[in-house]
């Protein structure tokens, strides 16, 4: 029977089952127990059972039993009060809305209640009814805290809408609730989910003696709930609130590590596309190519003219100008015109074709940055998610210590064990919570390693994209091709050879040598026969004098001639080394023992290379058959564990079989989430050895991929 809120109801409910055939008559909620208590006697047996505010006194809660004929109760405090001060320490709020249906402020003191409870915390406090419109409500805009001290019917969906509400309005939020409210979104509680299931058991216990005999006045009543904060870390994390880490050991944190309201959340490819454009390494190495260019064109420019104009203004002493007989003028301003150009110069020739090799050799090591980029970003993005994975695993593995602990104590109040067991889990709890800890603390790591790459700000809020997305990211470029081509003795060792083949052409690192074998090369060359080939430069002259004046600016009478004003010349130079101290030699034998050093490396590299990419195929045909084997001890690990918590509970085992079932189930969780993983990291690694990430290209290049290893197949065979 509901009475929705209603004395008046409940008291008419009361009276019918008073009138009917009902045997016991069970009595809860709020307002049921308010008419309850307002009974001067009970006629029939009645429980009231369910969750007494001790803020409010509505019974005696200091009895062990009632003293009442034919009645009893089994009540769980809560407490406005201290619900109120854990989200005071969480927040720090100034002012909370106290969210609460209208029936329940109609008949309980509920404001006299909290300015009892306000004296001493510090702040204000608004009621705002709870209904439908309570999510659009204005008096939200007006705290920076909620306190859900109502809404034990609301449904699921719901108390999401709410949640929801106030993780967008930036409100911490607070339920006297279980902690079903906060896994739908609510921030936090003081009340655990077993509490009830613990009520409900005891009402069953107490049906069950009074059947047997017992009378309900004898029997005792309260029960002492531990108080057990949980946290919804997602909720906390987009309203704002820092957990402190001390919290970790005395609260239950519900949802998953990450964050819930990122500043951007990146897909793998997003990622990838993004540091190439932004980091700060590439930046650097693009640099460096522009530099080699500008050193291409400093030689190139040596066949350019180098055309200079000079002037000058000269004063000569007259008695020298006098006797100059006008070529020596004491005034005179002229100037001139000079112009050089090299028309063939193997030097020349020779610096060109080295810098263009030394540029190319530049590109390369830019493309080998870009991909050890792109592998970096892979392998941290992967990591994070092995990070969340393990993060979880470590939380539900903290849960069943806890449930484990809880069992030890059962075991001792039953006598089945002794106190040593619930310190040992004690111990557990602490290790296991420390274990947490430090996961979270490595995701924020690898975050911080991604921003880094992104050239993000160090602390900037990012998140990546859940695994079920990335894993269709990867089967959407046929890695299990991949797969087959390995599983299959016939085909694995034709497609090693052809990696091998693949990685040797692509490699950047064996094209810088090849870059640089050919600019020594040329610089053998240069000192070999190409030192008897002539330089050959053109050189002109164009002089112009703007005037004479003075003594001596005219020819004397009948000296027959003066200087004209302009005159120029034109002349080609031609120049051959015969000998140069024997430098050229030393020169020569330089560049030589340079490219048998530097052919020495290329074979080194081509053998680290095929030793590389052999490793790497071995290493992700351990992680194939990994994945289908960490799925069964997986599994075999979880019925294990179940069985022994079985066992244990019962007296049957000790606790060090219990411990080390839960610590195999751990290892095989974490071995089963992280294969796939892992086995998708150790592909990555082949295709940064062979230069061709499947992820970067479209399916025709990948298709053409393929073709490549059918065709190297077929000529190989």
């Amino acid at each position: 029977m509901v009475n929705n809120y209603s004395l008046s109801i409940a008291q008419q409910q009361y009276t019918q089952l008073l009138n009917d055939d009902t045997d016991i008559i069970l009595a809860l909620g709020v307002v049921t127990g308010q008419m309850i208590n307002q009974q001067k006697s009970y006629i029939k047996p009645t429980i009231l059972f369910g969750v007494i505010n001790a803020d409010i006194n509505i019974l005696k809660t200091n009895q062990i039993t009632s003293n009442v004929n034919n009645f009893t109760y089994i009540l769980e405090q809560d407490s406005y009060k201290k619900d109120l001060e854990q989200l005071k320490s969480l927040t720090n709020f100034k002012k909370v809305g106290v969210l609460i249906e209208q029936a329940f402020i109609d008949v309980l003191p509920i404001k006299t209640t909290l300015d009892a409870i306000f004296k001493d915390l510090d702040a204000s406090y608004v009621i705002i009814p709870l209904n439908e419109a309570t999510n659009t409500s204005s008096a939200l805009n007006a705290v920076d805290a909620v306190y859900l001290a109502g809404g034990f019917t609301m449904q699921d969906t719901n108390i999401k809408s709410l949640a929801k509400t106030l993780i967008e309005k930036g409100l911490p939020s607070f339920t006297i609730n279980n902690s079903t409210q906060v896994d739908l979104g609510i921030m936090a509680t003081n009340n655990s989910l077993n509490d009830y299931n613990q009520i409900i058991r005891r009402l069953a216990l107490t049906v069950e003696s009074y059947t047997s005999g017992n009378p309900l006045s004898e029997m005792k009543v309260l029960m002492t709930s531990k108080v057990k904060l949980s946290i919804n870390y997602n909720t906390a994390e987009a309203v704002g609130v820092p957990i402190k880490y001390s919290l970790v050991n005395e609260a239950a944190f519900l949802g998953k590590f990450d964050n819930v309201v990122p500043d951007e959340k990146y897909t793998l490819v997003e990622a990838i596309n993004k540091v190439l454009k932004k980091n700060i390494s590439i930046q650097a190495v693009k640099e460096q190519v522009k530099l080699s260019g500008q050193d291409l064109k400093t030689a190139k420019n040596n066949y350019l003219p180098e055309i200079v104009a000079s002037g000058a203004a000269t004063y000569i002493d007259p008695d020298v100008a006098e006797l100059g007989f006008g070529q020596s003028p004491e005034f005179q301003t002229l100037g001139s015109i000079n112009l050089q150009q090299t028309l063939f110069s193997e030097q020349a020739n020779a610096t060109i074709n080295i810098n263009k090799n030394l540029q190319k050799a530049e590109q390369q090591v830019l493309k080998a940055e870009e991909l050890n980029i792109v592998f970096e970003v892979c392998n941290v993005y992967l990591n994070i998610l092995i990070l969340k994975v393990n993060a979880e695993l470590q939380h539900s593995n903290l849960k069943v210590t806890k449930k484990n602990y809880d069992i030890a104590e059962q075991n001792f109040e039953a006598g089945f064990s002794g106190k040593s067991d619930m310190f040992r889990f004690k111990s557990e709890i602490a290790q296991n919570t420390q274990a947490l800890v430090e996961a979270v603390n490595q995701i924020e790591q690898e975050i911080i390693q991604l921003n880094q790459l992104l050239n993000n700000p160090i602390d900037a809020k990012i998140d990546i994209e859940d695994a079920s997305l990335e894993l269709a990211l990867f089967n959407a470029v046929e890695y299990d091709t991949f797969k087959t081509l390995l599983d299959s003795p016939v085909t694995r060792r034709p497609f090693v050879h052809f990696l091998i083949e693949q990685a040797q052409l692509n490699a950047p690192e064996l094209k810088v040598v090849d870059y640089n074998i050919k600019a020594i090369e040329r610089t053998v060359s240069l000192n070999g026969k190409g030192r008897l080939l002539p330089t050959i430069g053109l050189q002109a002259q164009y002089n112009t004098v703007f005037n004479r004046n003075g003594v001596g600016s005219t020819s004397p009478e009948g000296f027959g001639f003066t200087l004209p004003n302009t005159n120029y010349n034109v002349g080609v130079t031609v120049s051959i080394p015969i000998f140069n101290r024997n430098q050229t030699q030393t020169n020569k034998q330089t560049a030589l023992i340079q490219k048998e050093q530097l052919t020495l490396n290329r074979e080194n590299s081509e053998l680290a290379i095929s030793s590389n990419v052999n490793t790497n195929i071995l290493n992700v045909i351990n992680r194939m058959t990994n994945i289908d084997l960490s799925r069964v001890s997986a599994e075999a690990a979880r019925e294990s564990l179940s069985l022994t918590q079985t066992s244990y509970s019962n007296g049957a085992i000790n606790i060090v079989q219990l411990i080390d079932a839960q610590n195999n189930y751990l290892n095989a969780q974490l071995n089963k989430t992280t294969a796939v993983y892992s086995y998708l990291l150790s592909t990555l690694t082949v295709e940064r050895s062979i230069g061709h990430f499947f992820l970067l290209n479209d399916t025709k290049a990948n298709a053409a991929f393929t073709s490549k290893f059918l065709e190297f197949q077929k000529n190989h065979n």
